[in-house]
């Protein structure tokens, strides 16, 4: 489907949706210029420090890990922290198991044939360091023990999250603030205030269903940003539309608030109502286990109505926080205002 010949009109909050000026989303990618080819660097809206090596806590109890058995700790190929096994070749250089067969079994420093040697003693002292987690430029205040470090950075609340729009294979990283700015500057996503939402999806041609072929617009109330998916793809043998809501920020997060989708025509609706996802979940990962609003073509061209020959969809919804009733000990809905 060529998403150009798609039109969204969208409006929020009670406004008529002739008044909402619209903007049509883009499959290619943009990458940040900031990105290097290889390994990109996450961005944030709060300070960093230069290097991976100097590393400053700040406060009373600031901590700065010995830098020297950090960099001693370093695969010289990857430049990432070496876990055990840790090789070394006859000269006493090291580096990481994945590396060793990367180099072809090669010293990278030397240019030496490696054998099977494992330093031990650089794995033993690794078990007395402490060391900050790798997120501590993005508010974490986690000191681990070596070997628990990698476990937590993979789980860690502050990690960076990757950018939520789809279809482009877009690899940039970053906080929140830093993402909504990417995706309304890059990816020129539109942008609403307010809780409620009111889309139009007009297509000429709806037999025309593609993989890939999706809409993105961003919400912000509570203070919080939403993400609203529109797409069109093949489910088995059958062409569906799929509306979902995904949330700027971590899964518990995402709990407190909930959402409602309906369509509809003709004396008929579809309702779907759930909690959105949080975009740590893929928004592959969000569509393949129909967590959404899932409407089938011809039930979509049944509620375009006239010749069944043009897809005209209106999606309504709206967004609210559940907020626990200290009193009756029960959620009730928070209706933004």
């Amino acid at each position: 489907m060529d998403l150009d010949s798609i039109e969204c009109v969208s409006s929020s909050d009670g406004l008529d949706e002739d008044e909402i000026h619209q903007h049509h989303n883009t499959l290619l990618p943009h990458p940040h210029p900031n990105l290097h080819q290889h390994l990109p660097e996450f961005s944030s809206s709060k300070p960093r420090t230069n290097g991976a090596n100097n590393i400053t806590i700040a406060g009373p109890n600031a901590i700065t890990p010995a830098t020297s058995v950090h960099e001693l700790l370093e695969c010289p190929v990857c430049t990432n922290s070496m876990y055990p096994p840790i090789h070394q070749c006859h000269n006493g250089h090291t580096l990481c198991s994945t590396c060793k067969t990367r180099v072809h079994n090669r010293c990278p420093t030397c240019r030496q044939e490696l054998g099977d040697i494992r330093c031990l003693a650089l794995e033993k002292v690794a078990e007395s360091l402490e060391l900050p987690c790798k997120y501590y430029s993005l508010g974490c205040p986690e000191i681990f023990p070596y070997y628990s470090k990698l476990k937590h950075e993979s789980m860690c609340n502050f990690r960076p999250y990757n950018c939520p729009y789809a279809g482009s294979e877009c690899s940039t990283v970053g906080d929140i603030p830093f993402l909504v700015a990417h995706l309304r500057d890059d990816h020129k996503v539109d942008m609403h205030t307010g809780c409620t939402f009111n889309h139009r999806y007009v297509k000429s041609n709806p037999r025309e269903v593609e993989n890939a072929t999706w809409m993105l617009t961003v919400f912000h109330c509570f203070g919080q940003y939403f993400c609203l998916h529109f797409e069109a793809f093949q489910l088995g043998m059958a062409p569906v539309y799929m509306a979902f809501l995904r949330f700027m920020g971590d899964e518990n997060e995402a709990r407190n608030y909930s959402y409602s989708l309906e369509v509809g025509a003709n004396g008929r609706k579809l309702i779907w109502e759930g909690t959105p996802r949080s975009i740590r979940d893929s928004h592959r990962k969000v569509r393949d286990s129909h967590d959404g609003l899932i409407i089938q073509r011809n039930m979509a061209l049944f509620f375009s109505g006239g010749d069944r020959k043009e897809l005209k969809l209106r999606v309504t919804g709206r967004i609210w926080k559940e907020q626990q009733n200290p009193d009756a000990g029960v959620c009730i809905p928070n209706l933004c205002s």
